[in-house]
């Protein structure tokens, strides 16, 4: 049935959102916030398994310190992601949702969090999105948008899509560190697939990667659901132990060991303790000021650049985009995210930023920020789902892990790789942050190759100033070993 426009033309939703303006509907406007919330819920689950896991520089867990507390994460990511979906709506009025963003959760959580403590980490994510709002106020935004070449924006993408992939592959326990000095990786047990949890990651990866292939909404989310599923059933048939024990198992689960949640498993209360734990320069005592400018920058690059080709790209879809190649209070939709990206800091989720997924809703007819309103409420609501994260054992999620990191690859074909000048950093970029387990080292890389080589072309006109700024903070970055000990330090 098609949507009917004229009832709802003199509503207040109507006046506000301006929908018949824009050619949607109520109806339609609901479908897609419900629509996007489906492609992009999975955030409640993945976020807390990226970041509740590692330990920070001081041994302590994010949220309880002691262990992992993966329901105190969940709540947090639902609670900002859907005050801030709601925010977009009702200030931008585009159908823009948001959340941790991912690749930024993996940098704080393995780039950071393993130098300072998670408070310290947390600060710095503040700070970036603190800064991230003065170049929107001041229009310096453009400026910096300018400043780093196209392709290595798209090489630091595809670079964190390998890293995050990797990482899946790692917890899964599918790729694994041998005894011998060589080869420093296998596959599985001894070359093999041979545990249990290991068969649950294998089918839930196909599983995942099928329905992605065959477009399907909420695809991501389906198959963390589906091979946890698979992950209890399994379970309940062989009684599989925890990997970590006395002595170890290797065959054995990652961390959760699946089980049929009871009642009290399922629904909680929310938990808001997280909130708040930041400390905004408690890096700046516990490392130097270089490194933790760097730290900074790289958030804010990451950030900056990915929300831009999110609006860009989804705001094409939505028939937003104007003759200029600007949407309609392109302001307003930066200072949301920047608001965004310091509130998943004093949360304690890392960075939230506006999510491509926004697109699903899109195709399903939105155009206004109603449905961003019906997204954020959706977050809310989830967050009395929270202790469900907790059933879910490495080997169910890190499918998920490793298609996000593939969709993120995607963007390679938009590096020309016959251009050399460009192709040799990007290829840098891209390489060195899952070989290097660092983000940070493969910006840094590609920033320093991409200048040395147009200087060593004589085509130094061509980087802009702040890319010089950049490398050579980069180039004090790599060589802080060697300068303290050149000077005692």
């Amino acid at each position: 049935m098609s949507d009917v426009k004229t009832p709802q033309s003199s509503s207040f939703l109507d006046t506000f959102f301006k929908i018949s303006g824009r050619g949607s509907s109520v109806g339609a406007e609901v479908r897609g916030g419900f629509a996007t919330f489906f492609t992009m819920a999975y955030i409640v689950v993945l976020n807390p398994i990226i970041l509740g896991y590692v330990q920070d520089a001081d041994g302590q867990f994010l949220g309880d310190g002691a262990a992992p507390d993966l329901g105190l994460i969940a709540v947090a990511t639902a609670l900002v992601a859907g005050l801030l979906t709601i925010l977009m709506g009702v200030v931008a009025n585009v159908p823009f949702a948001l959340a941790a963003g991912l690749g930024l959760n993996a940098f704080v959580a393995y780039g950071i969090a393993s130098q300072v403590s998670w408070e310290d980490a947390m600060g710095l994510v503040v700070l970036e999105g603190l800064i991230i709002l003065v170049l929107v106020l001041t229009g310096f935004r453009t400026a910096v948008f300018h400043a780093i070449p196209a392709s290595l924006k798209t090489a630091i993408s595809v670079g964190i899509g390998l890293f995050i992939a990797l990482i899946g592959f790692v917890d899964a326990g599918f790729v694994r560190k041998t005894a011998a000095p060589a080869p420093p990786l296998e596959l599985g047990i001894g070359g093999g697939l041979t545990s249990w949890p290991i068969l649950v990651f294998v089918v839930g990866l196909l599983g995942t990667a099928l329905l992605v292939a065959r477009k399907v909404k909420g695809a991501i989310l389906i198959g963390i659901v589906g091979a946890t599923v698979f992950a209890i059933i399994v379970q309940a048939i062989g009684n599989i132990p925890a990997a970590a024990g006395e002595p170890p198992n290797p065959q054995g689960w990652g961390l959760n060991v699946p089980a049929l949640p009871s009642l009290g498993e399922i629904f909680a209360l929310p938990d808001f303790s997280l909130i708040g734990q930041f400390s905004l320069f408690g890096a700046f005592t516990k490392l130097s000021v270089v490194l933790a400018v760097l730290l900074v920058f790289t958030l804010l690059i990451t950030d900056f650049f990915d929300t831009m080709g999110t609006i860009v790209g989804v705001g094409k879809q939505a028939d937003l985009v104007q003759a200029d190649g600007t949407l309609p209070k392109t302001r307003e939709i930066l200072l949301v995210d920047s608001i965004a990206a310091a509130a998943g800091g004093a949360a304690s989720v890392s960075s939230n930023t506006t999510y491509i997924e926004s697109a699903s809703g899109v195709g399903e007819g939105a155009r206004t920020g109603l449905a961003s309103v019906v997204t954020g409420l959706l977050f809310l609501a989830s967050m009395f789902l929270a202790p469900l994260v907790e059933i879910i054992p490495y080997e169910a999620a890190a499918p998920a892990l490793v298609v996000v990191g593939f969709l993120m690859m995607t963007s390679i074909k938009d590096i020309d790789f016959t251009d050399l000048e460009i192709a040799i950093p990007a290829f840098f970029t891209i390489v060195l942050m899952p070989f290097t387990y660092s983000i940070a080292n493969g910006i840094g890389a590609g920033f320093i190759a991409y200048v040395l080589i147009k200087a060593v072309k004589g085509k130094t006109g061509e980087v802009h100033p702040l890319m010089w700024l950049v490398a050579a903070l980069f180039t004090i970055y790599f060589a802080l070993g060697p300068i303290k000990i050149l000077f005692g330090v």
